[in-house]
């Protein structure tokens, strides 16, 4: 065997073999977690609205105009657009960590023609040669091919981390379809309740200036007092005072759901025009316990998949303590007679090359490199075990908010329902000349405070519904990321569908 091709297959047998990859190997950390919740969801949600699937809870809210809204902001919204376009950058990074292990080839060609001077050393020399031309030709073709061997495993845990980035991207990607859907059902669900309280605010303020009137007519015939009147005229103004507010309210949030939907402001306002009862929200099915937050967030996965990114790119960076092996190779063809005389075999060229790359003396720079990424992994990794607290914090926090916004609802609809019989008692009393209209007015002005007050509840217990179901993960089939291999060849708006249902 000839002697020069000892040291490449010496090199070749090494990356063959060599099983050596430097730094930490990854380990996924565990949190302390409890076992159940704290707090759990009332009666009145477990018997009073079917149980919802998590994946596609706002399709149990039983409103078909709801689930459109959803499903429409899951197909245009652009902040999910966005997230699927980090997933196509994401995708191409891992590539490229991919095409760094393999050998990599090029084809040039080139056609020279130049024209001498006489007047360097060179042209001197040549000149006194006799039959010397000064112009000359080059042609040329080669094919070169090179390879980093990863011996140490340096590009390999760069994989490993493009990987884990990827990972997260596509985590991410759910996370922000997730939030897409929250955030439509909750802006839905706010103009249903808005409306529902100015439809009550008109009846307030036609009662008000019922009230007002009937005042004003027993003061002129001494009956009342002039401050009986002023006090009815400004309750009759303070109510008249909250319609600007909940219509501003309710333009907000009309511009808010197009944002949503991706749409030009006041595209859906039409339809929206009619006002409709406020969703009841369903009963959640399977809350699971905390630990199941781990796989069925989708933010907790990015946070996990960025640790494990971290702590590969740690390995990457002790690898710049070892040397770089390299092969190469070219096979062409030259010559400078004509184009005529390439591939012949006086024009055929070869060469290989083995190299070395050792930063013997810059170890300085590489210790830093080292702490530096260990310092990355250790914020990765507080970063992390914050994420997870967050989570148990939200879900427990939305699941308190909607215990006692049932409550609360439950507790107003029952005294929207006392003050109503309350009401038919005192105009069964005026009919019978024992009570006032006076009397009357007032307490329709009582019912519609109180239905105000139950619609207001109404609303925000739909609204802690969707929270809950939110910090629950509720929105997608969970799906195995943190094992994937690299991508698959579906594409980035695919994989953003398929995450849902």
């Amino acid at each position: 065997m000839p002697s020069p091709l000892r040291p490449l297959l010496l090199i070749s047998a090494a990356a063959i073999l060599s099983a050596c990859t430097v730094g930490p190997d990854y380990q996924k950390p565990t949190v302390p977690l409890p076992a159940t919740y704290m707090s759990q969801p009332t009666d009145h949600a477990q018997t009073a609205a079917p149980a919802a699937d998590l994946s596609v809870w706002w399709e149990q809210f039983n409103d078909p105009l709801l689930t459109r809204y959803v499903s429409l902001a899951l197909a245009e919204n652009l902040d999910l657009a966005q997230a699927v376009a980090r997933i196509d950058q994401a995708r191409a990074r891992l590539g490229a960590a991919d095409a760094a292990l393999l050998p990599s080839a090029s084809v040039t060609a080139s056609a020279a023609r130049a024209y001498q001077s006489v007047d360097t050393p060179v042209g001197q020399l040549l000149n006194a040669t006799p039959n010397y031309q000064r112009w000359g030709s080059e042609y040329q073709t080669n094919l070169e091919a090179g390879w980093e061997i990863d011996i140490f495993g340096g590009l390999r845990r760069k994989r490993e981390a493009a990987l884990a980035d990827y990972s997260a991207t596509r985590a991410a990607a759910v996370a922000t379809r997730l939030a897409v859907a929250a955030q439509t059902a909750d802006v839905y669900v706010t103009i249903r309740g808005i409306q529902t309280r100015l439809d009550i605010a008109s009846h307030q303020v036609k009662t008000q200036e019922d009230l007002v009137a009937n005042v004003k007519l027993l003061y002129a015939k001494g009956i009342a007092a002039e401050y009986q009147v002023q006090q009815a005229q400004g309750e009759l103004d303070q109510v008249k005072a909250t319609v600007p507010v909940l219509n501003a309210g309710l333009d907000a949030a009309l511009n808010a759901l197009d944002v949503m939907l991706g749409s030009p402001l006041g595209t859906h306002r039409a339809e929206l025009a009619s006002a409709a009862p406020i969703p009841s929200a369903p009963s959640i099915s399977d809350m699971g316990t905390p630990a199941d937050l781990l796989q069925r967030r989708p933010d907790l996965i990015a946070a996990e998949r960025h640790l494990a990114s971290a702590n590969a790119q740690i390995g990457a960076a002790i690898s710049e303590y070892y040397p770089k092996f390299s092969l190469s190779a070219m096979l062409g063809s030259a010559t400078a007679v004509s184009a005529g005389t390439l591939f012949t075999g006086g024009a055929t060229q070869a060469a290989g090359l083995m190299g070395l790359r050792w930063r013997l003396f810059d170890f300085g720079r590489i210790n830093a490199q080292v702490s530096e990424a260990k310092g990355a992994d250790a914020e990765a990794l507080a970063a992390y075990r914050q994420a997870v607290l967050r989570a148990t914090e939200d879900v427990e926090n939305s699941l308190s908010s909607l215990v006692n916004r049932e409550t609360q609802a439950g507790t107003l609809l029952h005294a929207e329902a006392s003050l109503s019989r309350a009401r038919n008692s005192s105009m069964a009393a005026y009919r019978g000349g024992a009570a006032s209209l006076i009397d009357v007015l007032h307490a329709d002005e009582t019912v519609l405070q109180a239905s105000d007050a139950r619609a207001q509840a109404q609303t925000e217990s739909a609204r802690a519904a969707i929270s809950t179901f939110k910090a629950l993960g509720g929105g997608w089939n969970p799906a195995p990321v943190a094992q994937e291999k690299g991508p698959s060849t579906t594409s980035a708006s695919k994989i953003a569908s398929t995450t849902g249902p």
